[in-house]
């Protein structure tokens, strides 16, 4: 991982064996229903990298473990989220990323930011998804809604195949801890306003305006 190592961004999805968006979203389908035990370990035994960065949109931290992104979030500053990122993973030994102040980093963030701004895909990063496996198949669902575009709570329930499972689905958008390449900003309300957004609805409205902004200029 080039938070590990200041890798490029191809350089790290191409070494981790991720050709393409696609791979990343079936090896993420692959750890579907990992044990309970394993989901509350805390990262017991693993060591985590992380770094911050200010984007257009606020201050960022990217984290990843040997398997790839673990957590990007959004906070308010450097200390709170370390201990944001220390509550998560308790158990594992984290560590600042050696790519912190090199500019290696600058080019996964300026791919995130890119994306951010609607002016390219979602950077094609190994992740590290970690939940049920209700949780799971509501993450990668949702990397499936094209920038842009949005669905509604019921209809996210719908897509996975359990219509009546709609507080159930908007619980898993609340609980996930990668933003941006799990957009669950995309997941509205069924009466279209913005429905709840773990990182602030000021930032969720920016973000969609932004993709529908961009899509409406590709047409």
């Amino acid at each position: 991982m080039a938070l590990r190592e200041g890798e490029s961004v191809t350089e790290a999805s191409h070494e981790a064996g991720y050709g393409s968006a696609s791979r990343v979203h079936l090896h993420a389908t692959r750890g579907l229903g990992m044990s309970p035990s394993t989901f509350r370990a805390g990262g017991r035994g693993e060591r985590i990298h992380f770094a911050c960065r200010q984007t257009s949109l606020g201050l960022i931290m990217m984290a990843a473990s040997s398997r790839g992104l673990c957590l990007v979030e959004f906070g308010e500053s450097d200390e709170a989220l370390r201990l944001h990122l220390q509550r998560t993973f308790p158990r594992a030994e984290l560590l600042p990323s050696c790519a912190q102040d090199r500019p290696e980093l600058d080019e996964w963030m300026l791919a995130l930011e890119s994306h951010m701004n609607g002016h390219a895909p979602a950077p094609d990063l190994p992740l590290d998804l970690r939940g049920t496996a209700f949780q799971m198949t509501v993450w990668n669902f949702l990397t499936t809604i094209p920038s842009g575009e949005s669905i509604s709570y019921t209809e996210l329930a719908s897509g996975i195949g359990k219509p009546r499972a709609v507080r159930a689905a908007a619980s898993a958008c609340a609980a996930n801890r990668i933003a941006l390449l799990v957009p669950c900003h995309r997941v509205l309300r069924g009466d279209g306003q913005l429905g709840g957004y773990r990182w602030g609805l000021a930032r969720k409205k920016s973000l969609l305006q932004r993709e529908q902004e961009n899509a409406l200029l590709l047409k």
